[in-house]
């Protein structure tokens, strides 16, 4: 996938919180980096003032011999102590063309270049100095006796990078909390902007599940609109399914009339085999007649779908599976907690009725049913001893018409059938191994929980 494609998959919240992520860091990081040029500014400026106003002190502390060009000397300390202190960072400097130079104390020795001020204005320039670049202030006079006084004032420029350091550490621990308190307002914000397409996404759910008839009308006007249209769309949906039905029932009603005479037919004629045969036919078909008004009632997808309540609706299923295999003595047998499942209760005695016959079929002796809820699913596990699939046939017992053995009662159907109706109420079922390890089949159905699924236990056995 090609980062344009990711882009644009990302989701909403993902758009907004890189768009944020990405203002605040550029614009933290503009803010700091101008206000630190602005901060060296100014301490720049404060430096070149300091300087600027020692040179004119030490200009008018300066005592110069004219007439016999003796020593130079100072009437007083400059009243900055700095420039006293060995090593200090702070210096000053008179010489003249012959003799030597007198310098602060804080040279320790070192000597300033005296062509750094080569001009009676005041120049200021950087330059080497006895620890380090450094800031020089300088000037010259010229003695009455017609020799060059230079006069020299300067700094280390290590304290002023001292003093922009320590400012940009103490602005971007700030710039730092406040990216933080930026960030989590703006997630607050963003949580708060985007809960009404949490509660469209919630809603749109309970429409699928059918917890809920329709969208409402309580949306921002940004989305209001959709969710009307999508109101007048299951309106559409429901009237078609409606209609449909109606439609269905009087075929059904035509049908099942036709049938239920050629049954009576078929029961009165069963001693003879022609006789049991289209009885057999009869009832296969009126039970294939009452699949498809079941499907079709499941599969319909509006409005409220009916709950089926768990372990109630196992209990005729047990019974009748009992009866149907009673001549092999299989024993059915039920146990799980009261749970609710979103599915139409013929949709689930359909699928049901399959698995179980297909175990009873197969079974050995027992076929067991239990079923425990996680989160918004319930898992029923139908698993029987019976000799087992093989692996390369798990799958496709699911394809209409295929049968593991040819020998066996059935018509290929049931299987497909059932995953097509777990599939239809938003669930799955697969077959597989038993999880103990023990010969026999598990056919696993997953299907969503209720509301009113509760944790508990319970047994159910089927009856002979």
């Amino acid at each position: 996938m090609s980062g344009m494609q990711a882009i644009a998959r990302l989701g909403l919240r993902a758009r907004f919180t890189l768009a944020i992520l990405a203002f605040v860091a550029l614009g933290l990081l503009a803010v700091g980096l101008s206000a630190s040029a602005l901060f060296r500014s100014h301490v720049e400026k404060v430096f070149h003032a300091e300087l600027e106003e020692h040179l004119v002190e030490l200009i008018g502390l300066a005592e110069v011999d004219e007439p016999l060009r003796g020593p130079l000397g100072l009437a007083r300390p400059l009243s900055d102590p700095r420039f006293g202190a060995d090593r200090s960072g702070y210096y000053w400097q008179i010489s003249r063309d012959a003799g030597p130079p007198l310098r602060s104390p804080s040279l320790a020795g070192a000597t300033l270049d005296d062509r750094l001020a080569h001009s009676a204005g005041i120049t200021h320039v950087r330059a080497p100095g006895p620890a380090g670049p450094a800031m020089v202030y300088g000037t010259t006079r010229r003695a009455d006796a017609g020799d060059t006084i230079h006069y020299l004032v300067a700094t280390d420029t290590r304290h002023l990078e001292e003093l922009v350091a320590d400012f940009r550490r103490d602005l971007f621990v700030w710039l730092a909390a406040l990216a933080v308190a930026l960030l989590g307002g703006a997630a607050l914000a963003l949580r708060f902007a985007t809960r009404p397409l949490d509660r469209l996404g919630a809603a749109i759910a309970a429409v699928r599940a059918g917890t809920l008839r329709r969208m409402g009308d309580q949306w921002p006007i940004e989305i209001a609109p959709l969710a009307t249209d999508l109101d007048r769309l299951l309106d559409s949906r429901e009237a078609m399914v409606t209609a449909a039905r109606i439609e269905a029932g009087n075929l059904a009603h035509g049908l099942r009339t036709s049938l239920a005479v050629l049954t009576d037919e078929a029961e009165s004629l069963s001693d003879q085999p022609a006789g049991a045969t289209l009885f057999a036919e009869c009832r296969r078909i009126a039970r294939q007649l009452d699949w498809h008004l079941a499907r079709a009632r499941a599969a319909a997808g509006q409005g409220p779908v009916r709950h089926t309540r768990l372990p109630d609706a196992l209990v005729p299923l047990l019974s009748a599976m009992t009866r149907l295999h009673q001549d092999r003595g299989i024993v059915f047998a039920a146990n799980g907690p009261p749970v609710g499942l979103v599915i139409e209760p013929e949709a689930f005695a359909e699928i049901l009725s399959n698995l179980l016959d297909n175990a009873g079929k197969w079974a050995g002796g027992d076929v067991d049913v239990q079923w425990a809820s996680d989160g918004g699913t319930v898992t029923l596990l139908v698993t029987d001893d019976g000799p087992g699939i093989p692996a390369d046939a798990l799958e496709r017992l699911f394809v209409p018409g295929v049968r593991l053995d040819e020998q066996v009662p059935g018509h290929g159907l049931g299987l497909a059938i059932a995953r097509d109706l777990a599939e239809s109420a938003n669930g799955r079922l697969r077959l597989g191994r038993r999880g103990d390890g023990r010969p026999g089949t598990t056919a696993e159905l997953a299907l969503p929980a209720g509301q009113d699924t509760a944790m508990g236990g319970s047994g159910t056995r089927g009856a002979g």
